[in-house]
């Protein structure tokens, strides 16, 4: 017959694996875990095997292991987590991909129906519409600053009132932030770059401060204004002077711009006459 472990062995064994993934691990994914079934949690264990390992726990034990191996490492990148362990929360440590691995988790997700007590894993928004309540009942809705009117004889909400927020954190080497980074593409953080660059290029430019995002519209800006200056002076160089000598004769400028456009069109009927005359010849 096999002999139960004591009370104080179990945390003494808890402790020694939750330190030992904390060595060997820099990813990890904080779960919410309400709702979850065993044979769920056994699904997902299987599912992340072989790159990932699946942790639950009381959240005071897994406070008290993280301070352990903070004490016992030095290693204070840890300490982070310990504000997230609220509620019925696990761990998930991995190598893998973060993405990846939260793509696999959501695989097992299952609908529930809603039940007084529970926590919404999802946000929860009321849509404006009708309430169907009588205006007797507008106070409740003053009391939760929902704003509302008074629409044939109900109470109307008119904008769209969030309820509730889902709460959940990935930690990377020292770092917590929200899953809803791990949606990014190439695209979007590509995207995002670039107004970051258009921002900072503007801010430069207003207030004639060099950076290199604005430095190519500071020469041309500064080139324009040497140009202006040269139009209108009898200073010159060798590229004003053919600007100059637009501004004296327009056509000239209208017969540069139609040279290359007549290039092009005898080049595109030199090619229909070659491919007509291969036509032929079949």
């Amino acid at each position: 017959m096999a002999v139960k472990s004591s009370k104080a062995e179990r945390k003494t064994n808890y402790d020694e694996k939750l330190c030992k993934l904390l060595d060997m691990y820099s990813q990890i994914l904080i779960v919410a875990a309400d709702n979850v079934g065993s044979n769920q949690l056994q699904s997902i264990r299987k599912g992340l095997r072989g790159e990932s390992v699946v942790l639950m726990g009381k959240n005071t034990m897994m406070k008290r292991s993280i301070r352990a191996h903070t004490d016992r490492t030095g290693n204070k990148t840890y300490l982070s987590l310990v504000p997230l362990l609220v509620g019925n929360v696990g761990m998930i440590f991995t190598k893998g991909d973060l993405k990846e691995v939260s793509e696999e988790v959501a695989k097992y997700k299952v609908g529930a129906p809603a039940r007084v007590g529970l926590i919404a894993p999802i946000d929860v928004i009321v849509p404006p519409g009708n309430t169907g309540l009588d205006p007797s009942q507008t106070s409740f809705f003053q009391v939760l600053n929902i704003p509302t009117k008074i629409n044939k004889g109900t109470v109307e909400i008119i904008t769209p009132v969030e309820l509730i927020k889902k709460v959940l954190s990935i930690y990377d080497n020292g770092s917590v932030f929200s899953p809803e980074v791990l949606q990014l593409t190439d695209d979007d953080l590509v995207g995002k770059f670039a107004n970051g660059l258009a921002m900072v290029t503007s801010l430069s430019l207003a207030l004639a401060y060099p950076t290199l995002a604005a430095a190519p519209h500071m020469f041309t800006n500064a080139y324009k204004n040497v140009l202006a200056i040269a139009v209108e002076t009898e200073y010159s160089y060798p590229q004003a002077e053919q600007v100059k000598e637009y501004l004296k004769d327009p056509s000239k400028f209208a017969v540069a711009v139609a040279a290359p456009v007549a290039t092009v069109a005898h080049s595109i009927n030199c090619c229909c006459k070659g491919g007509e005359g291969r036509y032929r010849g079949m």
